[in-house]
């Protein structure tokens, strides 16, 4: 199968520090799909090494979770070679993640992008839609990422989640900052809105979030939805956001709810010399495979 991949490989570490052999993308349930993509930042750049800090942070995560009671990395998670971006054009670069999804989507696997900038959460879940109609998308994030366009660019990763609304409505959680003409567009757009400043004003907002998605869901975690506290490396840090005992919290329920087709988790950028943020997203990602394969 590795041998069909719809692009040029870089980036040569495992998640995980797992071995891998010819057979075991085959035979994997979990994908990893590091994506070092990075074209329109515009505040701290340096998410392009993110999928790199994620991947050396992932072998020190012990792949026995205490909480599932088990090594998760027994069901099988395969890295594959991170993808490079050669294309002058940012839409080509698009249409390569789109495709990368599409096969991914097509041969039935799970699979947890790193990125890289937001951007291209809107291809990848355009791929997954082909193989999976009607799917809803859950984000994570400070930002609404709503704008019709940024700095003149349509596929800006402040239109990140406008772009996704072509192919799915969305979940937006934890969103603490927006501009005007954001906030006036959502009430037309296919997306449901929980803001950070009112949102535990009900105790049973996760419910509430998992009951505005559909049966079948892509998750898109912005690693600045969470409080800057617990994680600080990011290119746009916002006051507030989720601790990582909600996150987890709420990822646990919509994996025990619905059926999860794929994930990314993208904008990490790394902090020379310090590196608990980076381990703190290679845990998530750790975690969203094990909820994924093995509650219950």
């Amino acid at each position: 199968m590795t041998s069909d991949l719809p692009y040029h490989p870089q980036l040569p570490f495992t998640f995980g520090a797992l071995d891998q052999g010819d057979d075991s993308l085959a035979l994997a349930k979990a994908v990893v799909l590091p994506v070092p993509f990075e074209r329109t930042t515009s505040y701290v750049p340096g998410t392009k090494n993110g999928p790199r800090e994620i991947l050396a942070a992932s072998s020190q995560v012990e792949l026995y979770d205490e909480e599932l009671g088990r090594e998760i990395s027994d069901i099988g998670i395969h890295t594959l070679p991170g993808m490079e971006s050669p294309f002058a054009d940012t839409q080509d670069a698009l249409a390569q993640m789109r495709r990368t999804a599409s096969w991914l989507a097509r041969e039935g696997k799970f699979f947890v992008a790193l990125g890289g900038e937001h951007a291209l959460t809107a291809p990848l879940v355009a791929g997954v839609a082909e193989h999976h109609p009607g799917i809803s998308v859950l984000q994570i994030d400070a930002h609404a990422d709503l704008r019709e366009s940024y700095m003149g660019d349509r596929f800006s990763h402040a239109s990140a989640m406008r772009r996704t609304l072509e192919y799915a409505p969305c979940v937006q959680v934890g969103i603490r900052n927006l501009s005007a003409p954001e906030a006036a567009a959502i009430p037309s757009l296919r997306t449901t809105v929980f803001y950070d400043w009112n949102m535990r004003q009900d105790p049973n907002w996760m419910a509430r979030v998992v009951d505005a998605l559909g049966e079948k869901v892509y998750i898109t975690v912005d690693l600045d939805g969470l409080d800057p506290a617990v994680m600080p490396a990011v290119g746009t840090p916002e006051p507030g956001g989720l601790s990582w005992r909600e996150l987890i919290g709420l990822m646990k329920l919509v994996m025990s709810t619905r059926t999860v087709i794929a994930a990314d988790v993208v904008e990490l950028c790394p902090i020379p010399g310090f590196v608990a943020p980076n381990f703190l997203a290679a845990r998530l990602v750790y975690k969203l495979i094990g909820y994924r394969f093995c509650l219950g």
